[in-house]
C-alpha cells in the first residue's frame, strides 16, 4: 500500500489576519488562568442524553454508561477488534494514556469533507456515543484530546461524574465558527482521573513561532501520583495542520518544549539544571506532522529525554506506525501518521500499546465510518515509573 501525504486540515489560511494586531512578545506567554472561564457559553446546554436537566449529575458507573453507550448503537458494524501489545510484566497498577483527535463536529460535518462517509455516520447523535465507548473501552488515567467542541455540554459534565478532572484550552480562532450551527470553538482538553492523580499545576499556552502568537494551542499539566507521591507532567497539542507549513509545527514545537522545560524545571527538587531531579513527560497530541519532519525530529532531540511510544509496535522498535489517520477527501486518499505519545525514556517505560486495526477492518471508506466516529485513531500504552 502506497502511503499518500496530502493536505491537511479543513481551516482557512485566515488564521493570520490579526497578527499585526497581536504581535507583541507578551501574547506568547501562558494565558491566564480565567481564561478557561471566559469560553464557556453562559447558557451552556447540558447532553439530555447523558446528564440531567439543569444538574451535572451522569450515570456514575462507567459500565452502566458503557452499557447505555452500547445499547445506542446496536445497528452499528463491530468495534476494531484491537488488542493491547505488551511489552514487560509491568507495574501492577501503570499509568494508562490515551491520545485522540475525535474529530470537531463542526468539521466533521463541515469543513473537512469526508466524501466516503455516509452523512448519517457523521451525526452528533451517534458520533458522541462512539467517541465515550472509546474512551470507557481503555478508562485511562490520562486522557488527551484534540477538536474537542462539545467540551461544557458532554465530555467535561459526563467525564466529571466518572471521577475525572479537565482543562479546556480552545484555539483563538477556530474554523469551527466559520461553520453554521457550531456548538463554539474547538480545542484541547487533558481529562485526568482524580482517583489516581491531584493536580499541582496547570498551564494553557497560546504557541508563538518566532515571536508571533499562532492559533494553535496546548495544555500543560503537573499531576502527582496519590499512592505514590511521584510526580509528573503532562501536555496535549494540536499542531497546524495543511503541507506548507512545516517551518511552523517545527517552531510551535520548540516553542511548547520550552514551556515544558520551564514547567518541568518549575517542579524540581534539586538545583536549576540538576536533570537527576527532574519529573518524567508525557506529550500527546496530532501534530500533523510525518516522522520525516523538522518538529518531529526537534523531539527526538531534544534535551528533554523524548521517545515516541508507538514505535514499540514496529519489529526494530525505531519506526512509526504506517498511519494514525486514514480518510478520503475531495483532494484524494490520505494515509499517514500524525500522531504520537511522546514519553521520558530514561524515567518510563512502556509495558503495552494497543495495536492498529488493518486496512481490512477499516473497510474501503476509510474514516470515519460507522464503525469509528474520527478521521484519527485513538493512542493508548501503559506505562510504569522506571527504578
Amino acid at each position: 500500500m502506497e502511503t499518500v501525504v496530502c493536505p491537511m486540515g479543513g481551516g482557512a489560511t485566515r488564521l493570520y489576519t490579526a497578527l499585526s494586531q497581536t504581535l507583541s512578545s507578551s501574547s506568547s506567554l501562558p494565558l491566564p488562568a480565567s481564561h478557561l472561564e471566559h469560553h464557556q457559553p453562559a447558557d451552556s446546554n447540558l447532553d439530555p442524553d447523558f446528564c440531567q436537566k439543569g444538574s451535572l449529575v451522569c450515570p456514575p458507573d462507567p459500565a452502566q454508561l458503557l452499557r447505555q453507550c452500547d445499547e445506542a448503537l446496536k445497528d452499528r458494524p463491530p468495534r476494531f477488534p484491537r488488542e493491547f501489545v505488551h511489552f514487560s510484566d509491568g507495574d501492577r497498577s501503570p499509568i494508562r494514556v490515551m491520545q485522540w483527535n475525535i474529530l470537531a463536529q463542526a468539521l466533521g460535518e463541515g469543513l473537512d469533507s469526508f466524501v466516503q462517509c455516509p452523512l448519517e455516520a457523521l451525526s452528533w447523535s451517534r458520533r458522541k456515543y462512539l467517541i465515550l465507548e472509546e474512551i470507557l473501552t481503555y478508562r485511562p488515567h490520562i486522557l488527551c484530546l484534540q477538536e474537542v467542541d462539545h467540551y461544557y455540554d458532554t465530555f467535561q459534565p459526563v467525564l466529571t461524574s466518572l471521577g475525572y478532572s479537565s482543562n479546556f484550552c480552545p484555539k483563538p480562532w477556530s474554523p469551527c465558527l466559520d461553520v453554521e450551527e457550531n456548538n463554539g470553538p474547538d480545542g484541547c482538553a487533558l481529562f485526568f482521573d482524580q482517583s489516581r492523580f491531584e493536580l499541582l499545576d496547570s498551564l494553557d499556552v497560546r504557541l508563538s513561532a518566532m515571536r508571533i502568537p499562532t492559533n494553535q494551542v496546548a495544555v500543560a499539566m503537573v499531576l502527582q501520583c496519590c499512592s505514590t507521591g511521584r510526580r509528573l507532567c503532562v501536555a496535549v497539542t494540536h499542531l497546524k495542520a495543511r503541507s506548507g507549513w512545516e517551518w511552523l509545527r517545527s517552531a510551535q514545537g520548540s516553542d511548547l518544549l520550552r514551556h515544558l522545560q520551564n514547567l518541568v524545571q518549575k517542579h524540581c527538587s534539586g538545583p536549576t539544571g540538576d536533570t537527576s531531579s527532574s519529573i518524567p513527560l508525557f506529550i500527546c497530541g496530532d501534530f500533523n506532522a510525518i516522522p520525516a519532519e523538522e518538529v518531529y525530529r526537534r523531539f527526538t532531540t531534544s534535551p528533554l529525554g523524548l521517545d515516541s511510544a508507538y514505535k514499540k509496535l514496529s519489529q526494530d522498535g525505531l519506526t512509526e506506525p504506517e498511519y494514525t489517520t486514514w480518510k478520503i477527501r475531495p483532494t484524494g486518499e490520505c494515509c499517514t501518521t500524525l500522531d504520537y505519545i511522546w514519553y521520558s525514556k530514561d524515567m518510563l517505560r512502556v509495558d503495552a500499546v494497543l495495536d492498529m486495526p488493518t486496512e481490512d477492518q477499516i473497510g474501503p471508506n476509510r474514516l470515519p465510518s460507522f464503525s469509528y466516529p474520527s478521521d484519527h485513531l485513538s493512542l493508548v500504552c501503559d506505562f510504569s515509573f522506571k527504578e
